[in-house]
């Protein structure tokens, strides 16, 4: 017999590895069924960050005489150069950062999103003039409560772009930029050759956009 999931009674909650950029917590639960039953206890793990749970997306484009091009990172990444050292030297996305807690509301993300268009490509633009790019969405709900805030701006003078001051961490270090034609910078995403997931969807969104 099936039943109707009404929520979990909490067994045991504890939080692992306080101190860091991110935290593990473990939970032990029973799910509460429809007709007041409780199932089993069962472990569930997942990933906390104490500093803000969720991110803004920024994809920068401009328009040039060829058609509109994206700005893309290619930067290092820890977690994947542990997986593959090939892999995790070299990974491409847009620009993107933690919404830090209390960043909330739309005024807050944009001035964020315009702060990260800085920091890690160095360009300045105007807050306002940050768009939405649909819906934020959770991209690894079974693992992280994490959601993704997918905004656009459009950058009128490529040239004025300064060195990113980057936020000061060693892990910033070896990052590149790159502009590229929307639909090449999606066909890399088609063959494989960019693999980044909130890239591959934020181009895509910015090219129905437009």
């Amino acid at each position: 017999m099936s039943h109707t999931f009404k929520g979990y009674e909490v067994v045991s909650d504890e939080r692992i590895g306080e101190g860091g950029f991110l935290r593990l917590r473990r939970v032990r639960l029973k799910v509460r069924r429809d007709d007041g039953t409780l199932s089993k206890e069962g472990l569930y793990d997942f990933v906390e960050r104490p500093m803000g749970a969720d991110a803004v997306v920024l994809t920068l484009w401009h328009r040039s005489s060829e058609g509109i091009e994206v700005l893309l990172r290619h930067a290092p990444r820890v977690p994947l150069w542990f997986r593959s050292p090939k892999v995790g030297a070299r990974h491409t996305e847009v620009v993107a950062g933690v919404l830090e807690t209390g960043e909330d509301d739309w005024a807050a993300i944009q001035k964020r999103a315009a702060d990260e268009a800085h920091e890690e490509a160095g360009l300045r633009i105007d807050p306002s003039t940050v768009e939405r790019l649909g819906p934020a969405t959770y991209p690894t709900a079974g693992m992280c409560p994490e959601l993704f805030h997918f905004v656009a701006a459009e950058v009128l003078d490529r040239a004025a772009a300064e060195t990113p001051p980057t936020d000061g961490s060693p892990f910033e270090e070896g990052a590149e930029l790159e502009w590229l034609l929307l639909d090449e910078a999606i066909g890399r995403c088609e063959t494989g050759e960019m693999v980044d997931l909130k890239t591959e969807l934020a181009l895509r969104r910015l090219r129905a956009k437009l």
